[in-house]
């Protein structure tokens, strides 16, 4: 491949970290691919700047790719039930902070209506998978999943709670989007669990480094395999 591309972990609402990344990279917006691995919203405090941005970088930018995250998949899964059971794994997820940053309430979040319809489109226009060359990008890599039964502890422990995420992920339409991998394949660019520092293997490349958790939002440029942070 002649032209990078590069990818860019969970960002939960962290805009002001967005920002200061895509600063920092070598991005050419003519011919290099960028390729957001979803959960952009929830936790945070600015999830609503963060689709502004990445709407603007889809305007300006000629190959932009937005992956669906496990939260934005559990925001949507509670737009079509309206079920209270979904309403209380968004409140473990954080989506009050992405109500409040809409100036809404999670009445009005649940139809949608506070945000603006390109907004709206934004989430509900979200892909599961990206493959260029030997890569294949997704939200959660089907070989790190962790089985987990929620309990009324899940809201009061962060690592419980990040546990039940992956268990909210594989139980619904998301995970079912894709498929788990064996064998000999491409290289899986993935984030959704939160790694202090990237993890990189032979065949995985884990970019969640826990921005919303005070760590960095982290970037690979590939194929040089180079990281960037903010």
């Amino acid at each position: 491949m002649d032209n990078k591309i590069f990818a860019i972990g969970d960002i939960h609402g962290c805009h002001h970290k967005l920002v200061t990344l895509l600063g920092r990279l070598p991005f050419d917006k003519a011919n290099d691919t960028l390729v957001f691995l979803g959960d952009y919203i929830n936790r945070g405090p600015d999830s609503r700047k963060v689709l502004e941005t990445l709407l603007e970088l889809g305007e300006t930018c000629a190959h932009v790719v937005f992956l669906k995250g496990n939260h934005e998949q559990a925001l949507l899964e509670y737009t079509m039930t309206g079920e209270v059971e979904d309403l209380r794994f968004l409140r473990i997820m954080g989506v009050e902070a992405t109500a409040a940053s809409y100036g809404a309430t999670l009445r009005r979040l649940m139809d949608l209506s506070c945000m603006p319809p390109e907004h709206q489109q934004f989430l509900r226009t979200l892909r599961f998978s990206f493959t260029v060359g030997n890569y294949l990008f997704t939200h959660a890599d089907c070989a790190e999943q962790m089985p987990f039964r929620p309990d009324e502890s899940a809201e009061e422990d962060p690592a419980v709670r990040r546990h039940l995420e992956a268990q909210l992920l594989a139980s619904r339409r998301l995970a079912r989007e894709g498929r788990c991998l064996s064998g000999p394949g491409p290289v899986v660019v993935f984030g959704h669990l939160p790694f202090s520092t990237p993890l990189v293997k032979p065949d995985r490349i884990g970019i969640d480094t826990g921005a919303v958790f005070g760590n960095l939002l982290t970037a690979v440029e590939l194929p040089a395999l180079r990281f960037y942070h903010a």
